[in-house]
C-alpha cells in the first residue's frame, strides 16, 4: 500500500469530464468530484449552478508521485480543457466552470505556475491562459450521484457528446499514462 500520496484539486469545466479522464490515469489512486473556493458550507449542486456560491466544480485527485508526476497530471489537465476561456468550457458558462488549480503545498504551486508559464511561452499559444492558481479552500465533496458519473452513465447525452471525446483525446495523446 502506498503511503506517500499527494492531493491536487482541479477545475476545468464540468466535473463529469475531468472525472471521466482522471479515473483512467495510471498513478491516480482516487478521483472525487466536488466544489471549492467559494463561500458557504456544503453547498448543493443546485446552489453551485446558480453561480452565487463562488464555488468551482472540481475534481480532487489523490495520486502517487512515484507513478505519475504533478507535471504530467497538469499536462493532461491542459489537454482536456480550454484554459483560455474565462468562466466557460464549451456550452457550460459561469464562474462554477472556471479553470483552476487549487494547490495544497508551495511545491505544487511552483509546478503549476511553471507549467502555465511554459504553455504561455509557446509560440502556438495565441490567447492568454486564465487558469487561476490558488490555495485550496472550502472543499466539499459533491453529491453521490456525481461521483463516477461517466462510468455509471456512458450513454447519457452529455457524456457521449462532451466527456467521451475528452477521454478519447487523453487516451490518444497520453496512451502511456492510460490504465
Amino acid at each position: 500500500m502506498t503511503t506517500n500520496l499527494e492531493t491536487i484539486t482541479l477545475g476545468g469545466g464540468c466535473f463529469w469530464c475531468l472525472d471521466a479522464v482522471f479515473v483512467g490515469v495510471k498513478g491516480v489512486d482516487d478521483v472525487q468530484s466536488g466544489y471549492c473556493n467559494g463561500q458557504g458550507t456544503a453547498p448543493s449542486y443546485e446552489q453551485v449552478c446558480t453561480g452565487r456560491t463562488g464555488c468551482n466544480e472540481v475534481v480532487q485527485l489523490r495520486f502517487d508521485p512515484a507513478q505519475i508526476s504533478l507535471r504530467e497530471i497538469l499536462e493532461i489537465f491542459f489537454l482536456i480543457h480550454d484554459p483560455t476561456t474565462l468562466n466557460r468550457q464549451g456550452n457550460d458558462a459561469g464562474t462554477q466552470y472556471r479553470s483552476g488549480i487549487y494547490f495544497s503545498t508551495p511545491e505544487q504551486e511552483a509546478v503549476a505556475r511553471a507549467v502555465i508559464a511554459e504553455l504561455q511561452g509557446d509560440p502556438a499559444s495565441t490567447r492568454p491562459i486564465v487558469t487561476e492558481v490558488l490555495p485550496l479552500a472550502h472543499y466539499f465533496a459533491a453529491e453521490d450521484y456525481h461521483q463516477d458519473f461517466f462510468a455509471k452513465n456512458p450513454n447519457q447525452g452529455y457524456c457521449m457528446a462532451v466527456a467521451g471525446p475528452k477521454v478519447a483525446k487523453f487516451r490518444k495523446t497520453f496512451a502511456r499514462l492510460a490504465r
